[in-house]
């Protein structure tokens, strides 16, 4: 840790700035940090000035209508904006010293994530890659990882936000429709499959219906993996399962992940603070969060 960071004590809250204002951050980011003994909700910002009063309000926190100001007077910041806002205004706040509570995908841009990955260096950086910090799939992920021989591996992220009469808080964000399921919920599916079966030297794709997204991987392991994505599945048709296969048999995901994302990003919060307090760098970093970024990125070229 160097000189121009900051930060916590068990008699001093880490002192966060939550940046944007959305549905995340009004039913997660925000009244996580609020009810977490190891921070203190500094203030909110975000790109509408009324969105950030709204919800500092009731957060019972204050709205800074400068974006700096805020990360001055924190020890860190936790960020629910697009990834290509995201991106740059994690920049700024690593090169002023501030630990990092960012979402996924990093960017979706090679440049923005090693980007922030470089700026991250000297601070703690946590991105909130939600099964890896869910109750029942982070030991479940832990337990395969100690396993040798695994064959193959699958993971199907299958959503309907987008489907026909569905109605979903989530579906007006305009990145999300922009780019789909592969950045979307792609990167829940590699945080799963890069941990256990190793880094990804070989990527091939196909484009089903709709936004839906085919993957076909090889790991340096010598273990291959599949994945399917979509967020514009019928209703009926939609679920989340992943399995891998070797030699020790069939290891499939927990159908009941743990007490939902709330909880979850109380977990992320955690494991913040703990590399704060350590230095040692968490294994969902700034630095994972990018590589997940370029194998994003490879795939979505082969798809153009």
């Amino acid at each position: 840790m160097t000189s121009s960071q900051t930060s916590a004590t068990p008699a001093s809250p880490l002192r966060v700035g939550l940046l944007g204002t959305g549905p995340w951050a009004e039913r997660v980011h925000g009244p996580a940090l609020v009810a977490h003994p190891g921070t203190e909700l500094v203030g909110v910002w975000g790109r509408r000035p009324e969105a950030a009063a709204s919800l500092a309000k009731e957060l019972d926190s204050r709205a800074y209508d400068d974006v700096d100001a805020l990360i001055a007077d924190v020890d860190a910041i936790a960020v629910a904006l697009p990834p290509d806002i995201q991106a740059p205004l994690a920049v700024r706040a690593a090169r002023a010293g501030r630990h990092l509570l960012l979402d996924k995908p990093l960017a979706t841009t090679v440049e923005g994530a090693r980007e922030v990955a470089d700026a991250a260096r000297d601070v703690a950086s946590v991105v909130f890659f939600t099964l890896r910090f869910s109750a029942a799939v982070a030991p479940w992920i832990t337990e395969q990882t100690s396993h040798e021989g695994w064959y193959t591996g699958r993971v199907d992220w299958i959503g309907s936000i987008y489907a026909p009469d569905t109605k979903n808080p989530y579906a007006e964000s305009p990145w999300r429709r922009e780019r789909g399921a592969l950045w979307d919920v792609g990167p829940h599916a590699l945080s799963v499959l890069l941990p256990v079966l190793g880094e990804i030297t070989e990527v091939t794709s196909l484009r089903g219906q709709l936004d839906t997204v085919h993957l076909l991987l090889r790991h340096e392991s010598t273990a291959t993996s599949t994945v399917t994505l979509s967020l514009t599945a019928p209703e009926k048709a939609s679920g989340v399962s992943a399995e891998f296969r070797g030699a020790v048999g069939v290891a499939q995901l927990p159908e009941v992940w743990g007490d939902g994302p709330l909880a979850a990003y109380g977990t992320a919060i955690d494991a913040l603070l703990d590399s704060v307090r350590t230095g040692v760098p968490h294994d969902c970093d700034a630095r994972f969060a990018a590589r997940v970024t370029e194998i994003l990125a490879r795939a979505e070229a082969e798809l153009r």
